[in-house]
């Protein structure tokens, strides 16, 4: 938006008029944040900056994979937008904006709102209802990356194992029922219940 000087008429097309923007007038609104809010935002990037996004966790699953991207560029865009608006905005120059316009008094009376105007400060508040809904959410994900961290321990054992006592023709029974206990059990169950045809195609 601007305002233009003199009035728009009818002029030729590649023809300019000078012109003084007005967007950026109003005087900045004070922002505030409490200190439940700052110390939670601190929590969730110490969260944030502990996590190793290159886990192999996060690389099993495609869905899962362009979900972590998207919340990864959410979270830098954030940070960008963070580091932006942490200073106070530039001061508006007003000398230039009379330079460039025939109404100066106009000018002089944007400036004198800008300077005599005081907004109330915006407080912006974590609700105690969403901080348990996320507070929720997280011990969740924590109980699954406990259970996802349990399986692939059990599962790194079981590979160790099976790379140690690799089958081969020379390999004894003992062996293949302690690499192989569910199925070293299911013959002896079949042994004891006298089942010799269970597994044959032609029973």
């Amino acid at each position: 938006r601007c305002l233009l000087y003199p009035p728009p008429t009818p002029t030729p097309r590649n023809s300019t008029q000078p012109c003084l923007h007005v967007d950026n007038l109003l005087p900045p609104t004070p922002i505030t944040t409490s200190t439940m809010s700052m110390s939670a935002f601190r929590r969730s990037a110490q969260r944030l900056s502990s996590v190793n996004w290159s886990a192999t966790v996060f690389k099993g699953d495609p869905e899962l994979s362009a979900m972590v991207a998207g919340f990864r560029a959410w979270t830098a865009q954030a940070d960008a937008m963070a580091e932006k608006y942490s200073a106070p905005p530039a001061p508006i120059d007003f000398a230039t904006a009379k330079s460039s316009v025939r109404d100066v008094a106009l000018v002089d009376a944007l400036e004198s709102m800008y300077k005599s105007s005081s907004p109330s400060a915006i407080t912006y508040e974590w609700s105690e209802e969403e901080q348990a809904k996320k507070a929720e959410l997280i011990k969740g994900a924590e109980a699954g990356l406990a259970f996802n961290q349990e399986m692939i321990d059990d599962t790194e054992k079981e590979i160790a194992l099976l790379r140690t006592n690799r089958l081969s023709h020379d390999s004894s029974p003992s062996l293949m029922a302690e690499v192989y206990p569910d199925i070293a059990e299911e013959i002896e169950d079949e042994i004891e219940n006298r089942e010799w045809f269970k597994d044959t195609l032609n029973k």
